[in-house]
């Protein structure tokens, strides 16, 4: 078998996204919310169904499947693979955005049902070391909690180390395949779980059409495109702040040397710069500039 990278915004919506499916998900969401007994989801809307997109209007950027469970709650799962400036205002906004959105004008703020956020990020988030960690609005003292309707589960993938034969639990194993699927080839044998089972057989490139690799390899490449603008990005930063370090020390030395009395050519030489340049440092530093 030849896995899918989860992490691709096609993968992971085909596989969680589904209707067809449903099984997938629902295993999920009871394996990472550690749901048991009566409190186990059954059955499942999935609110925006998997399909493919406009090749030319794709966007990559944020990966989401919403669905709700016969009790009304709703179910936000992103998987991010690049950290954003603002990335957790931007998931309180939508979180609560969805939260909001329940109601139409008349209806009683009883009526609301929980919003639960689980965010896979292909990046550290937390300060903790802990890959699986749960948020929720709480008294700082007590750990008291009156506001119960928002959740927000987090799951940082460099965090998570453990190899097949370390996967003690079913939250584990389902992390593992989206972490590590794509190196695998052939389902590992401690899986006994039906939902993960079909999400590796569903995973399984062989069992795609033409048209749905397309878009996955499209997907992959505007994916590794914005990661290198990032990188490039980041390159021009760090040659600016080095640039402008080492005009910093380039000043003080010319006017150190200044300060003692040394000729403007002697200090030319000894740093090795332009005559020039010596002479515009100290008349700028003589102006105030």
């Amino acid at each position: 078998m030849q896995f899918v990278d989860i992490k691709n915004d096609i993968a992971f919506r085909k596989i969680f996204g589904n209707e067809n499916k449903k099984g997938i998900l629902i295993s999920f969401l009871n394996a990472i919310l550690h749901l048991e007994n009566d409190n186990r989801i059954q059955s499942i809307i999935i609110a925006n169904t998997f399909q493919l997109p406009i090749l030319l209007n794709y966007k990559a950027s944020i990966i989401d499947v919403k669905a709700i469970d016969f009790k009304g709650n709703t179910f936000i799962i992103e998987m991010q693979v690049a950290d954003v400036i603002g990335m957790d205002k931007r998931l309180l906004y939508y979180t609560s955005k969805e939260y909001s959105q329940q109601l139409v004008s008349g209806d009683k703020y009883t009526e609301l049902n929980p919003v639960i956020f689980i965010g896979i990020f292909d990046f550290n988030f937390t300060a903790g070391t802990d890959y699986f960690s749960h948020h929720a609005i709480c008294n700082v003292k007590t750990q008291e909690r009156i506001i119960k309707d928002m959740d927000f589960y987090f799951i940082e993938l460099p965090k998570f180390n453990k190899i097949a034969a370390e996967l003690d639990n079913i939250t584990d194993k389902w992390v593992y395949f989206i972490k590590e699927a794509e190196n695998l080839e052939v389902i590992p044998d401690n899986v006994d779980d039906e939902g993960l089972i079909e999400a590796y057989k569903y995973a399984n490139k062989n069992t795609w059409t033409k048209a749905e690799l397309d878009a996955y390899d499209y997907a992959a490449m505007r994916e590794q495109d914005g990661r290198g603008r990032i990188a490039k990005a980041e390159q021009k930063a760090e040659e600016r702040g080095l640039k402008i370090g080492l005009e910093k020390k380039e000043i003080e030395a010319v006017l150190g040397m200044n300060k003692i009395g040394l000729p403007k050519e002697k200090i030319a030489e000894a740093l090795n710069i332009p005559l020039e340049r010596v002479i515009q440092i100290v008349e700028n530093h003589e102006r105030g500039s």
